[in-house]
């Protein structure tokens, strides 16, 4: 299968793009800066740098790598919750998860793309009971930035749902923990080994009915008899999958 890997130089990227190489994909990943592109080069991906916020440059690489699937894994969140440039960054994120999804799935329909896996938070419901169902409603209301945040992840999940022709998958991850991330460990629900995390989005290429789908550990934020069962029983998703 050919992929479109848009992201194959972060966090999930560099995990998720040995995945596919090992089980006979052939996959384009991009990046937006040139001296990554070596890195996904050595993980035996051919590397794209492109500007996602270039549209046309954008439309203009997806076309030429012809996939099957695309998977969005696009972020840009350098600093960690309480450092310097925390919510520069979230910001950042906001303006990557509109304008970058937006384009991307622009892209997508441009080249005849037939699915869309793309990455999301488990973290962004609005407050009530738990276990959160994947039906339960964000929380548009919060301020500050999280305000913002919830707002982009509104964006990116309905622009990958609601394109015409394509079959979206919104992957809802909890809290990132493990290599390249900035946790070794679990610190608060709801959380999602890096691993299992990357796994989930290699079965949801060809696994699943379009929609959302939470992805995290039996920690009770989203797991219980009407949760992340949807993950395992559509896409086969284990929580203690591991890498290494």
């Amino acid at each position: 299968m050919r992929i479109f890997l848009a992201g194959a130089a972060g966090v999930i990227g560099r995990r998720l793009t040995p995945l596919l190489v090992l089980m006979r994909h052939e996959v384009t990943g991009t990046t937006r800066v040139a001296d990554k592109a070596g890195a996904i080069e050595a993980m035996c991906a051919r590397p794209v740098v492109v500007d996602v916020f270039d549209a046309d440059a954008l439309k203009a690489a997806v076309v030429a790598a012809r996939p099957d699937v695309i998977i969005h894994q696009l972020t840009d969140l350098p600093s960690a919750p309480g450092t310097p440039g925390y919510e520069d960054g979230q910001r950042r994120n906001v303006r990557l998860r509109r304008e970058g999804t937006r384009n991307l799935m622009a892209a997508a329909t441009a080249a005849g793309v037939k699915r869309v896996v793309a990455q999301s938070v488990a973290f962004a419901y609005a407050p009530g009971k738990t276990p959160r169902h994947e039906s339960d409603p964000l929380d548009l209301d919060a301020e500050g930035i999280r305000r913002e945040t919830v707002g982009g992840v509104k964006a990116l999940e309905e622009a990958v749902l609601g394109t015409a022709g394509i079959a979206g998958i919104v992957l809802r991850f909890g809290y990132f923990h493990g290599p390249g991330t900035w946790n070794e460990k679990a610190t608060r629900p709801p959380s999602i080994h890096i691993d299992a995390a990357a796994h989930a989005t290699l079965l949801a290429l060809d696994r699943g009915p379009p929609g959302i789908y939470n992805i995290a550990e039996d920690d009770g934020a989203v797991s219980g008899a009407v949760s992340i069962v949807k993950a395992r029983a559509q896409l086969g998703f284990d929580p203690a999958v591991r890498l290494d």
